[in-house]
């Protein structure tokens, strides 16, 4: 990001245009001198023809440098034309070369973005694995009491204090019944809710086996005072073991916004073009989940045109536009989310034309 200026992909096309420019403003000059030397021979023509038999050797001597003159115009004329096709080739190749560069670096940019949302949402479903085992969570359910469940809310609490990605977790009995949080006074509508109509706990209690999770899309959450989070879930078994019996469920809400945030502002720009560029994380509909400029999220679509296969870059109008497939990483498989850059040609005020041409 910090190398020489002069060895910028964008050189291509700035010494072609200069080429380009010079070599027209040096044609010109041909053309004009040639034009003058063409008037000096036809006024030499003129005098030598009133000078009679004493201006012809002067007359054909001029005659000559009229031809020479013409030729001159021909050549001129076949440079102008030979030099014009290769300039506007070479500014269509250097254009095409720096096209595809922009793209790729786009596209690898936005796979390392969603790289790193799949490694971090990774660690998330190990965490509700691992916290689902835990003595306090399972006697919450195996044996009921209210100094069970307070001693799992403490727990919770604990697991809270050390882990700041999350929001809350909550423990759900069989009929999806909220039983103990680890945030009860932050977030008291939690506590004896429902999650029942949520697809994190009917798939939760379908899983075969301890070693299965539930990973949802983001959504907005009422009783966490409808922040957005990525909600990861798994069946709570008998006595902590793989194949224990389904006794209810815990779900741990993860903070998305900042999280998400800190990744797309992350994605390394220069300066200059991230006043041009906007970094976004889509679901696989291209709902917009997070975004470098804030805006759209969770109720944006961007029409991202992923015909280029899992991975690519394509030009719309004037933004280039470079995205990558979820890879997923270890167990966890991922969504089917996109990373994704956009990013202007040129610099626009205050970054308004660059997202009102994204929004479109």
């Amino acid at each position: 990001m910090e190398q020489d200026a002069s060895l910028r992909p964008e050189r291509i096309l700035d010494l072609s245009e200069r080429l380009s420019s010079v070599a027209g403003e040096k044609i010109g000059e041909i053309a004009r001198v040639n034009r003058a030397a063409k008037m000096l021979a036809i006024n030499a023509l003129i005098v030598a023809a009133r000078a009679g038999e004493a201006g012809k050797g002067f007359a054909i001597v001029a005659e000559e440098f009229k031809k020479i003159s013409t030729e001159i115009d021909d050549v001129a004329a076949a440079l102008e034309s030979q030099v014009r096709a290769d300039l506007d080739e070479l500014t269509a190749i250097g254009g095409a070369i720096l096209g595809h560069m922009r793209g790729q670096r786009l596209a690898d940019l936005a796979l390392n973005a969603i790289e790193i949302v799949d490694r971090n949402l990774y660690e998330r479903t190990c965490d509700v694995r691992w916290w689902a085992t835990d003595s306090a969570v399972v006697a919450c359910l195996d044996a009921p009491s209210p100094e069970s469940v307070r001693h799992a809310s403490q727990r919770l609490g604990v697991i809270l204090d050390a882990y700041t990605v999350y929001l809350d977790l909550w423990i759900c009995d069989p009929q999806g019944r909220v039983v103990a949080t680890g945030r009860p006074d932050r977030y008291r509508a939690a506590r004896n809710s429902s999650a029942a109509d949520t697809t994190w706990f009917r798939e939760a209690m379908k899983t075969a086996s301890g070693d299965d999770f539930i990973a949802c899309d983001i959504e907005r959450v009422r009783a966490l005072n409808d922040a957005p989070v990525a909600t990861y879930a798994t069946a709570i078994r008998e006595g902590g073991q793989s194949q224990g019996r389904i006794l209810g469920v815990l779900g741990v809400h993860f903070d998305w916004q900042p999280q998400a945030q800190a990744v797309v502002d992350g994605v390394r720009l220069t300066p200059e073009e991230r006043a041009r560029s906007r970094v976004m994380l889509l679901d696989q509909k291209g709902r917009v989940l997070a975004s470098s400029d804030g805006r759209g999220v969770l109720t944006e679509v961007f029409p991202l045109n992923t015909r280029e296969g899992e991975m690519g870059s394509y030009a719309d109008g004037d933004l280039t536009v470079g995205y990558a497939l979820t890879p997923g990483y270890e167990t966890y498989r991922g969504l089917g989310w996109y990373g994704c850059l956009a990013q202007s040609k040129a610099l626009t005020s205050g970054g308004e034309a660059l997202a009102r041409s994204v929004a479109a």
